[in-house]
């Protein structure tokens, strides 16, 4: 039998623990505008452009929709609700509740993705 076998620590060269002095350097590219700083800028610039066009087409689409439906379907275009006419209830309730739900969504969603850029920026 040979002596046992000794248990070694394997890590990554990118982990900071293989790079001490590297700790704060890349808040640092962001900061002084270096090739790599504006790397990581347009990729958040461009997740946000990501989802700020999710956000528009998510609203666009249910409101482009509504006038041929009211055109096609006829019997919506001239009922009444409540004493209004249908078609202006659909624009009125449901149309800003869209709206302030997308609004939302979307403040949410920017917020997380600046946070998340910025933990990134901080931990590397």
């Amino acid at each position: 039998m040979g002596e046992p076998a000794r248990r070694v620590a394997v890590t990554h060269p990118r982990t900071r623990a293989a790079r001490p002095g590297r700790r704060g350097a890349v808040v640092r590219d962001v900061h002084e505008q270096t090739a790599l700083g504006e790397v990581y800028v347009k990729a958040l610039m461009r997740t946000q452009l990501r989802l700020g066009l999710l956000v528009c087409g998510a609203i666009i689409l249910p409101l482009a929709a509504l006038p041929p439906l009211l055109w096609y379907v006829p019997a919506l275009h001239h009922a009444r609700l409540w004493g209004a006419g249908l078609p202006w209830l659909l624009l009125g309730l449901p149309a800003h509740a869209l709206l302030v739900v997308a609004g939302a969504c979307y403040v949410r969603r920017t917020e997380r993705h600046e946070r998340d850029f910025a933990e990134h920026v901080h931990r590397s």
